[in-house]
């Protein structure tokens, strides 16, 4: 299948859309289908390389779906590994822990009930740790980004914009953390016992007052408050860098252009809310950089369901028609090839 081209000038080029394809393709995402369900029985197609950097060090191939051409495709991709960051979106530190736990009896955090929460944490020990420290030192940046603003404990925790701290803060940091955490009363408020329905539109009035997700109200004041710490399932390193939604995307822009970021390989959780709409969501850092999202390095929230799987895979499966996918398989640096070959 040979779709158009465009003529271009001197600094860019001519992309030959050439989608040929792919017999007996096997299933995409399939590494951890306990936490997203494999993508298979589709048409696919294999496109030429899209990104191609000179002096590239890192093999990402990725795919998408396209309604137009009937199917999925995919494409290898080259990329400068100093120019490309890792970004981790909102590993919460709740039920960890460390701490910060979900209010009883009716509070939600999180992916919402203290289960759900502890089953998440396995994903990021099981998978996201391991990523993460596949992929140190070789690219440019690892960051998390976390709700909120940093506060006082935070800055002695955690490398940010604006610092990192010594050795010593950190355990300061720590302490005062587990104090700030321990101190706080997690107890919140009880399901209403009865209220007031219309005759008219009781089915309107019941989820007014009784709603599916409330993370306010049965909530303990001051509990949003609390410094929010990177969950204890991954082994932060000094210089990994933490992101705070609050300080905007502007400047995370920013940071990430003056540290010559052109590539981000997205990874997070809440596929269908954090991991695409706030700071370092998608959405936002695919108007200004290569985006490659991490499929199996991502965890939907599940509302009603025992699994995680389906929903990630709806979510992901939906974000392919404007975004790239890859697989932490499908990452792989030159330097690690040269290693398991004996090439110094």
């Amino acid at each position: 299948m040979l779709l158009s081209s465009a003529v271009v000038t001197a600094q860019e080029r001519t992309y030959e859309n050439r989608l040929t394809r792919i017999k007996n393709p096997k299933p995409l995402l399939a590494d951890f289908p306990k936490w997203i369900e494999p993508i298979r029985g589709l048409a696919r197609f294999e496109a030429p390389t899209l990104v191609n950097d000179k002096d590239a060090d890192l093999s990402v191939r990725a795919w998408r779906f396209s309604y137009k051409a009937g199917g999925i495709i995919e494409m290898p991709n080259r990329l400068r590994a100093k120019n490309t960051a890792v970004i981790l979106v909102h590993p919460w530190g709740i039920d960890d822990g460390q701490g910060w736990t979900t209010p009883e009896p009716a509070g939600v955090v999180d992916f919402c009930t203290r289960q759900k929460n502890e089953l998440v944490g396995t994903h990021t020990r099981m998978v996201m740790n391991p990523f993460l420290k596949s992929v140190r030192g070789k690219v440019g940046l690892v960051a998390f980004s976390m709700p909120g603003n940093q506060t006082a404990i935070h800055k002695k925790l955690y490398r940010s914009f604006r610092g990192k701290p010594t050795g010593v803060e950190r355990m300061e940091g720590a302490r005062e953390l587990h104090q700030k955490l321990k101190n706080f009363s997690y107890q919140g408020e009880a399901l209403p016992i009865s209220f007031t329905l219309s005759c008219d539109k009781p089915v309107v009035d019941y989820f007014n007052e009784f709603k599916g997700l409330d993370a306010v109200h049965f909530n303990p004041k001051g509990f949003w408050e609390l410094p929010i710490p990177i969950t204890a399932d991954i082994e932060v390193d000094p210089d990994d860098v933490v992101i705070y939604d609050g300080e905007g995307y502007p400047e995370l822009k920013k940071y990430l252009e003056e540290n010559g970021i052109r590539h981000v390989l997205l990874a997070g959780y809440a596929t269908d809310i954090c991991y695409a709409h706030t700071c370092a969501g998608y959405e936002n850092l695919s108007r200004d950089f290569n985006v490659f999202l991490v499929g199996d390095a991502t965890v939907s929230s599940f509302p009603a369901s025992a699994t995680p799987r389906f929903n990630t895979s709806a979510h992901i499966s939906s974000a392919s028609l404007e975004h790239l996918i890859t697989q932490i398989s499908w990452i792989r640096f030159d330097s690690d090839k040269k290693k398991r070959l004996g090439v110094k």
